[in-house]
């Protein structure tokens, strides 16, 4: 909202410094600044009012260190980090863009599921909280949304460039007003990044024939249903692993802000004309307002931690965590970065990986008193370590550590081909 105010004063008035607004970089950092305060101005009194209102966290004896201190933390703090990315979006973004429309349906939408989840386990007092099958339907119901949007709507192209006008980008002042139209075309494509390839891009279309051996010629013209059903198992995956992750005090906030970091980054360069003709990615018109709402995101988690980090004084439920793995996701489709999310998001796949192993040895080694062999002491991941008696902080602190060595890895892809 402040972007077209200031643009009307810059253009009626000529109002000093209002020009300001229209770059991308001052209003991401205004975005994570505003994001911050929010976080931590106001998160201390959401813990108080759910303190008041005794909406704690319930927590079962798993015979790990400290776990039962924990016992009446407040939860449901998720609400003050989408809170926090969705006011400085609103204030900073512009909201005609179909990338930033996309992704606050994003956020509200898979916000109210998690809710859900947290009111039926703290006001219910039902230990159960959304039934699977609801959450799943929620997942899936967004995976149809951004699916559909992402490949249809009219807004969401890639630009094509004429070979002959590379040089001219490249010594334009300002690339994306002096390129004449007929140097370039906005297309609909189906393209998507495979990292570290030479030729680093691929088509949709092709996969089921790659998937066949060639024995499948998949018609073009159903290549949306395989898209739509990638992006709703992306979208289920990563927002999952991201609710498992949020097991431990700061480890999912931390880990998604240096994921959060990376996108911004992503979404600056590919909407960038001038740095996406350096890096040959793909340029893709209006990308770049996602980074206003991805730095919203980045400030919203790292002063969740100001709270979050231990010992906790709030937890973020399943409000914030199943929000964040949705949101991470569909960022991640947007930029066509999503074969980048098992690197990018190393974190939430060990994670959920570790459940899925166990889970599944445990059941082929049960014999018919019940018991089962394990190949972790305890699922997810972290409370392995935990189990080994490792602190709980230094178990964050190097998951946090792993997270950036994976961010610089997945940036790397960026020349690394």
């Amino acid at each position: 909202m402040l972007y077209y105010l200031f643009d009307y004063l810059d253009k009626t008035f000529d109002l000093p410094g209002a020009g300001l607004f229209q770059f991308i970089s001052f209003r991401a950092g205004m975005a994570t600044l505003f994001s911050l305060l929010i976080t931590i101005l106001f998160g201390k009194k959401l813990i108080n009012f759910l303190r008041k209102k005794q909406i704690g966290e319930e927590v079962r004896d798993l015979g790990l260190e400290g776990q039962l201190q924990k016992k009446g933390t407040p939860t449901m703090g998720g609400l003050i980090i989408l809170a926090a990315i969705i006011i400085p979006t609103l204030l900073f973004a512009r909201l005609g863009n179909v990338y930033v429309i996309l992704i606050l349906v994003t956020t509200v939408w898979m916000g109210s599921v998690g809710f859900l989840d947290d009111y039926i386990k703290t006001f219910r007092k039902n230990k159960e909280g959304l039934a699977g099958r609801f959450k799943v339907f929620g997942q899936v119901g967004l995976g149809l949304i951004v699916g559909l949007t992402l490949y249809f709507h009219d807004g969401v192209l890639v630009r094509e460039f004429d070979e002959s006008v590379m040089e001219l980008i490249s010594g334009a002042d300002n690339p994306a007003d002096d390129i004449p139209n007929t140097a370039y075309d906005d297309v609909k494509t189906t393209k998507t990044t495979i990292p570290f390839v030479k030729n680093n891009e691929a088509e949709y279309r092709n996969f089921v024939s790659f998937i066949t051996f060639g024995l499948v010629d998949f018609p073009e013209s159903l290549t949306w249903i395989v898209y739509v059903l990638i992006v709703t198992f992306i979208i289920t995956a990563v927002s999952n692993g991201a609710n498992l992750t949020d097991g431990l005090d700061g480890l999912a906030a931390g880990s998604s802000a240096i994921i959060g970091i990376t996108l911004a980054i992503l979404a600056y360069v590919s909407g960038n004309l001038r740095f996406s003709q350096y890096l040959n990615i793909m340029y893709i018109p209006d990308l770049g307002e996602l980074t206003i709402y991805t730095t919203a995101f980045v400030g919203a988690c790292i002063g969740f931690l100001w709270y979050n980090s231990f010992p906790a004084q709030v937890f973020m439920g399943d409000t914030g965590s199943l929000a964040i793995g949705g949101i991470i996701a569909v960022l991640a489709l947007a930029v066509k970065k999503e074969f980048l999310i098992p690197l990018m998001c190393g974190i939430f796949l060990v994670e959920s990986l570790s459940v899925i192993m166990q889970v599944s040895y445990f059941k082929y080694t049960k014999n018919k008193y019940g018991e089962g062999r394990r190949i972790f002491l305890m699922s997810p991941l972290h409370h392995h370590y935990q189990k080994k008696n490792i602190h709980e902080a230094k178990i964050v602190t190097r998951f946090w550590l792993v997270g950036i060595v994976l961010a610089i890895l997945t940036l790397a892809t960026l020349k690394v081909r």
